[in-house]
């Protein structure tokens, strides 16, 4: 049992949960998981920000066309950079309802568009048709902003939560070593899976009774079938002198919080500015538990203002 300072709202959120006794989301068949992840949303998270534009499109994939959401807090604007977001749920639960909430939210903290990717999920579309997909999405945009959005973007600033952080850091390599039509400016990965190899720490201390498990990332990683080292299944490996300035954000009470820390130390160590935060207290998910932990409203907060102080740089 952990000793770690856990918040009075994530204890209470906790307590619920288990009090709930549902049925494990690692022991349900993937469209069942998907379901209960995305009526989960309606129980925890905030209803969404208003905003002047919420649209739905698509564009061309590897296989098949890709939705994708539009989201700015403008009907119209100047030319600038856009946040391209990737939802979190192991590359196998989520899609754009997940996690409408924060992307309403972040659009309208951060005054950008924001466009939401729908990717392929696992088992049906095992690895690499996440990264491909979201890669794939993300040149689109750069290519396609103007005539399908009415808006002209001049960088990207790929980010997302756990998979989701995960895609950013894989797109956000892949575009370093091969251009889009715009560049790459910043990355924005929270709590992100970036190595499928991690063994002890933070997924021992914390691998049953904080939302997260170990079983849980098991499900995950089977039906992903990701290969452990390649860089675009744990980005950890991958060319990280080149990366951009990084926003990046931890958990204190997730597993996946000692491979977030040797990411950022390695993202430091290469030399690239890395502007580094802890969500002391918080579990994994926070940026879709802001009902349920309303103090995760913060740690939202702090993910935009450090993005705008990366940004005012630039």
């Amino acid at each position: 049992m952990t000793t770690a300072f856990v918040r009075p709202d994530t204890q209470a959120m906790l307590a619920l949960l288990e009090a709930a006794a549902a049925v494990p989301m690692d022991k349900m068949e993937p469209a069942a998981a998907r379901e209960a992840y995305i009526g989960m949303r309606f129980l925890v998270d905030v209803e969404p920000t208003e905003l002047a534009v919420i649209k739905d499109l698509t564009c061309p994939g590897p296989a098949g066309d890709i939705k994708l959401r539009y989201y700015d807090k403008r009907e119209s604007r100047e030319k600038g950079p856009a946040i391209i977001f990737y939802h979190g749920g192991g590359f196998v639960i989520g899609n754009l309802e997940s996690h409408h909430p924060y992307c309403t939210e972040m659009a309208a903290q951060m005054d950008l568009p924001l466009i939401a990717v729908d990717y392929r999920l696992a088992p049906e579309s095992p690895f690499p048709a996440a990264p491909d997909d979201c890669e794939a999405a993300t040149r689109w945009i750069a290519e396609n902003a103007a005539s399908a959005l009415g808006i002209e973007i001049t960088g990207l600033i790929p980010c997302g939560d756990s998979a989701g952080g995960n895609l950013a850091i894989v797109v956000a390599q892949d575009l370093v070593k091969n251009p889009a039509a715009v560049p790459v400016i910043a990355q924005v990965p929270i709590y992100p899976a970036v190595d499928s190899t991690t063994t002890g720490g933070s997924m021992d201390e914390f691998a049953e009774g904080f939302l997260l498990t170990r079983d849980s990332m098991d499900y995950f990683h089977n039906h992903y079938a990701g290969v452990a080292g390649d860089p675009r299944c744990d980005p950890i490996h991958g060319d990280l002198a080149s990366s951009p300035p990084t926003v990046l954000m931890t958990a204190s009470l997730d597993p996946l919080r000692d491979q977030g820390r040797a990411y950022g130390a390695k993202l430091i160590e290469a030399g690239v500015p890395v502007t580094f935060t802890e969500a002391k207290g918080n579990i994994h998910g926070l940026i879709c538990l802001r009902k349920g932990i309303p103090s995760s409203q913060q740690d939202v907060d702090g993910i935009c203002n450090s993005l705008k102080v990366v940004l005012a740089t630039l």
